[in-house]
């Protein structure tokens, strides 16, 4: 994950508790519709690569599952890799002229440092806390997460907690997603998440990105030096769009076959 020092941040913080302008929901919804998956990109014209850098910040304030962050964003731009690695994209024109590529990675083998830092955090924030819910909230960490997160190469462990919550779950709700295939899906879920998050910052600063998961991933994850246990969610080309940077007119299903109101 990128880490740049909070005085090098360009983009200001403002309190969670800030109210909005009414302005605001117009500018995401216009950001929102004007993002499309851009196939080519303008070789000839400026960019910015401090719009990555600075995109790539609001996406590490993604929501992500227990705010493990569990996440790494490469971003290859020299023109050696980035041609390599965009044949390995096969050959796609979203990854032939961005650029940049960005590989958006799990790294699940960290959930035991995350875990003790937002313990720690935890017990910091309860400080002098002796009640119900800053015990539950330590407990949390150091006793549900690796609980969830301990796995063996065979999966073993995740069938026996299935079996747990199975058993368990006969007489009071209980989250059924506990084994190793389950936790591989929340880590992609939260990556995804800050996948759009970038999208959408990119598109805010006036440039255009394509995700794309048609890739040789045993490849991309040797060309790049990752950890053999890191999983590539996708890989997003970013740039300036072309004129005929865009395939087609949007196509999406009719709102009431996915909107559904229970």
């Amino acid at each position: 994950m990128i880490d740049t020092p909070e005085k090098e941040r360009t983009v200001p913080e403002p309190q969670a508790t800030s109210p909005l302008p009414a302005a605001s929901v117009d500018h995401y919804a216009e950001l929102v519709h004007s993002r499309r998956s851009v196939r080519k990109y303008d070789a000839k014209a400026d960019f910015d690569h401090d719009a990555v850098q600075r995109s790539l910040e609001l996406a590490t304030l993604s929501p992500n599952s227990s705010n493990m962050q569990l996440w790494q964003f490469h971003r290859v731009v020299s023109d050696n890799k980035r041609e390599q690695l965009a044949q390995l994209c096969m050959g796609q024109n979203a990854a032939k002229t961005a650029r940049e590529l960005i590989v958006i990675t799990t790294t699940p083998y960290k959930w035991k440092e995350r875990a003790k830092r937002n313990a720690a955090q935890i017990r910091e924030a309860f400080a002098g806390r002796e009640d119900a819910t800053s015990k539950r909230a330590v407990k949390y960490y150091e006793k549900l997460i690796p609980f969830v997160y301990r796995n063996d190469r065979f999966g073993i462990m995740g069938a026996i907690r299935k079996v747990m919550v199975a058993y368990l779950g006969r007489k009071k709700p209980m989250v059924r997603e506990v084994s190793k295939a389950d936790l591989r899906v929340c880590l992609h879920k939260s990556t995804s998440l800050a996948a759009m998050t970038f999208m959408t910052a990119m598109r805010a600063e006036g440039y255009d990105t394509c995700p794309m998961e048609g890739f040789d991933s045993k490849r991309a994850k040797v060309l790049l030096g990752l950890n053999p246990k890191d999983e590539i969610t996708m890989i997003i080309g970013c740039g300036p769009r072309a004129e005929d940077g865009i395939y087609g007119d949007r196509h999406r299903v009719d709102n009431s076959e996915v909107i559904i109101k229970h």
